[in-house]
């Protein structure tokens, strides 16, 4: 059966999905984590996290070509029978991923302190975030070498086996939390060393996994410059897309300081329900790139649109387990009332984002597949008109609170999905 037959395409995305939900769940779940048992400590500690994670996870963003730019590539060298050249790819986004980590983990450990008070925090949370970012920072080349991994894996529709090594490594994670933390009470710095330890068994799993699918070759410049380039577009993208989780977060901390961590609940619970929509989107890089690196255009467009349905079908799920659970996940992550209360109401806005924002995802990944990085990268920033107006009233105007922020943030969401949609149109017409 062709792979152009609906119900074909469709359980395939599935069965790509799937596995792909657990490889996505690398840094985003390490920080939920964090974000569950550093709220038990008190306010102080979780607003802490919240201006260290957004920081490391906005580093971080900046190296995604390392991970969404590898697999389009990887696709269509294999979709066109070049196997070697593959090779060679993977190992070019190893020794970079070495490379990048170790020079901007050391930028990120020497600027803690001076990035965590620009975010917001003073005092008390200050110390906390400085604290966190510096032991996290260790962490940079293990977190980009799993994400070259996930890349070129991705790209060889090859998901179990970073699925194993992620549910290991997250399990560790939690083991190795709950003893520092609450055991041994390191506080803040027991989660982070935590973390860090187990994304080192993480990289270490990627390598073994990889070692089939690499070759020793020395970097050259002339293959390393189109991962530049690409690496170019996606941190602009990158760049566009965490200034608005950067600017809310620090709108969030100059209103107070239970806006502040419920901002970083809020923010977390999006990236990981995210992880559900991200999943679908991945096949579809893949599969689009495979299907343009085979000549079938048709196909790459069948595979886009029916990415997006499911996407969709997946949404309206997430947006209604979010609507009707808040009473009963706001406890889990603080103990203050005045937390919980605007982690509710935050919860209710969240799930409606869920609708464009499937559209978004899927056609995000079906776009990074056709390798349309540079248009990508281009919209995020005219993205950015549609948060700004309702984010800087509700800096001026602090009552707004929460739902002005997650307001803005769904005005970007939903044209976010509209631009996508006509991209996607315009491409294969």
């Amino acid at each position: 059966m062709k792979l152009s037959d609906t119900p074909s395409t469709r359980r395939r995305i599935i069965a790509l999905a799937i596995p792909a939900l657990g490889t996505l769940a690398v840094e985003p779940l390490y920080v939920l984590v964090d974000t569950a048992i550093v709220g038990r400590l008190g306010t102080p500690q979780l607003a802490g996290v919240a201006i260290a994670s957004t920081i490391l996870l906005t580093v971080v963003s900046l190296t995604v070509a390392l991970e969404y730019g590898i697999t389009p590539d990887i696709a269509f060298a294999h979709g066109q029978g070049r196997v070697d050249d593959a090779r060679v790819l993977a190992s070019d986004g190893l020794m970079l991923a070495v490379g990048l980590g170790t020079v901007i983990g050391t930028a990120l450990a020497i600027s803690a302190r001076w990035l965590s008070w620009l975010i917001g925090g003073r005092g008390e949370v200050l110390d906390h975030a400085t604290t966190y970012l510096r032991i996290a920072a260790l962490g940079l080349p293990l977190i980009l070498i799993a994400y070259v991994g996930h890349g070129v894996k991705r790209g060889m529709n090859s998901f179990t086996k970073p699925l194993i090594v992620v549910a290991i490594a997250n399990v560790v994670n939690v083991v190795l939390e709950i003893v520092a933390v609450h055991v041994l009470r390191w506080g803040v710095a027991g989660s982070a060393w935590s973390t860090v330890v187990a994304q080192a068994g993480a990289a270490v799993g990627f390598v073994f996994i990889l070692a089939p699918h690499t070759t020793w070759t020395w970097p050259r410049w002339v293959r390393i410059q189109p991962l530049l380039r690409s690496g170019l577009h996606f941190a602009l993208r990158s760049i566009a897309m965490f200034a608005v989780w950067n600017t809310a977060t620090a709108v969030a901390a100059r209103i107070d300081t239970p806006t502040l961590a419920a901002n970083q609940v809020i923010t977390q619970i999006f990236m990981f329900a995210s992880l559900g929509l991200d999943a679908l989107a991945i096949p579809a890089q893949s599969l689009v790139a495979g299907a343009l690196g085979s000549g079938d255009r048709d196909e790459a467009d069948h595979v886009g649109w029916t990415s997006a349905r499911l996407s969709l079908w997946c949404g309206i799920v997430l947006g209604v387990v979010m609507a009707v659970s808040g009473p009963w996940i706001a406890p889990i992550f603080a103990h203050d009332g005045a937390v919980q209360s605007r982690l509710v109401g935050g919860l209710v806005i969240l799930a409606m984002m869920q609708l464009p924002g499937a559209i978004a995802f899927a056609f995000d990944g079906a776009l990074i597949g056709a390798e349309d990085e540079r248009w990508l990268a281009r919209q995020a920033v005219r993205n950015l008109a549609a948060y700004a107006p309702l984010a800087v009233l509700t800096l001026f105007v602090p009552a707004m609170g929460l739902i002005g922020l997650l307001g803005a943030q769904a005005m970007w969401m939903t044209t976010r999905a509209w631009v996508n949609t006509n991209r996607w149109r315009f491409l294969f017409r």
